[in-house]
């Protein structure tokens, strides 16, 4: 392969790559970024301790072309590894990226191009595309078509604290706007989606090009599936560190829109930090009158709000867009009256 060497100047972008024992699927997510029709990039990968081949594989690629760069660290976590490989970065854009998947040849060209054109935004995002399909789970299915319609500032947004709106290693950021929101954070939960969150209340905006971009590769050691910080009752503590920064600061008390078990995770979870549920709302007429943990469960058409914050955790697919017509006809305004926590 003919060596790209960019030593006279700074990249363009600097992709942060951070892994450990990715001998199976590292090659692969090599050579999808020797075939990016951009070149000007440095890759930054961060080898957090690997006990397989991996060291050898990145010493081979190290050796074979400059732009590559490692840094070795002797274990101690994703988050210690992305901050260790952040501050080598040196281009003003930062692409993330995983030694497991693949990114499309235009990929970096296409971020790029859109984050120049657009100074604005801070992180653009892309679609992604699960593979392999055989045994995917419905779950996964549903959630790859709901993040990639979320094709605006304006749908992120309304969709923030539904569940994580970007795929980690598909998107590009302004490494300004990284460093001055305090780079990651360990804190129990989702490190990427305690950014975007922390991003977001900076006033960060958004964007997601509609091509498909990222193949995100599903296995069993995935960090998504094997890792507690990115278990539902992590991504609840997280949604509601940042909501009680912002749309319940100063709360002591909410209705909840939901009453099956993510609604009550929610209600438990409140109870903690001493937010009360008075009222739960249910379409359901067999549960309309009775009383969940003190509070009675009413009908949309009964509840006045009179000012309180309702949150809303219902569960069954589909919903989040019949609640959102029942909210039209209420007159109840998202991000105000309500925000979408499921």
């Amino acid at each position: 392969m003919e060596q790209h060497q960019h030593p006279a100047s700074l990249p363009l972008i600097s992709i942060l790559m951070p892994v450990r024992n990715e001998e199976c699927y590292l090659q692969a997510a090599l050579d999808s970024l020797y075939r990016q029709t951009l070149t000007n990039w440095e890759l930054v990968v961060v080898d957090d301790g690997s006990t397989d081949r991996t060291p050898d594989i990145l010493a081979a690629a190290a050796a074979r072309d400059a732009r590559v760069q490692v840094v070795r660290r002797s274990g101690g976590g994703l988050v210690a590894a992305l901050n260790a490989g952040l501050s080598v970065c040196r281009a003003a854009m930062v692409a993330r990226f995983d030694g497991d998947d693949i990114c499309h040849p235009r990929r970096l060209a296409l971020q790029a191009a859109y984050l120049e054109h657009h100074p604005d935004v801070g992180l653009v995002a892309c679609n992604f595309r699960h593979f392999p399909r055989t045994g995917l789970k419905q779950g996964m299915i549903a959630y790859e078509t709901w993040q990639n319609d979320l094709t605006d500032h304006g749908l992120i947004s309304r969709d923030l604290f539904v569940e994580s709106p970007f795929v980690h290693p598909g998107v590009m950021m302004r490494r300004s706007l990284l460093e001055q929101t305090g780079g990651y954070r360990d804190a129990g939960w989702p490190e990427d989606y305690d950014l975007w969150l922390r991003l977001a209340a900076a006033g960060v905006r958004f964007a997601r090009l509609t091509q498909t971009l990222l193949f995100w590769r599903d296995h069993p050691e995935r960090a998504t599936r094997t890792m507690a910080e990115y278990a539902g009752e992590a991504f609840r503590a997280c949604k509601l560190e940042y909501l009680r920064q912002g749309y319940l600061s100063n709360c002591s008390e909410v209705v909840m829109a939901g009453a099956g078990q993510e609604a009550r995770a929610w209600q438990r979870l409140l109870a903690t930090v001493g937010i009360t549920v008075t009222t739960w709302l249910d379409v359901d007429p067999r549960k309309r009158g009775r009383i969940l943990h003190g509070a009675p469960i009413c009908a949309p058409a009964e509840l006045e709000l009179a000012g309180r914050k309702m949150l809303v955790a219902i569960g069954v697919p589909g919903a989040r867009q019949q609640f959102r017509q029942l909210a039209l006809q209420q007159n109840w305004h998202e991000g105000m009256d309500f925000v979408v926590v499921a």
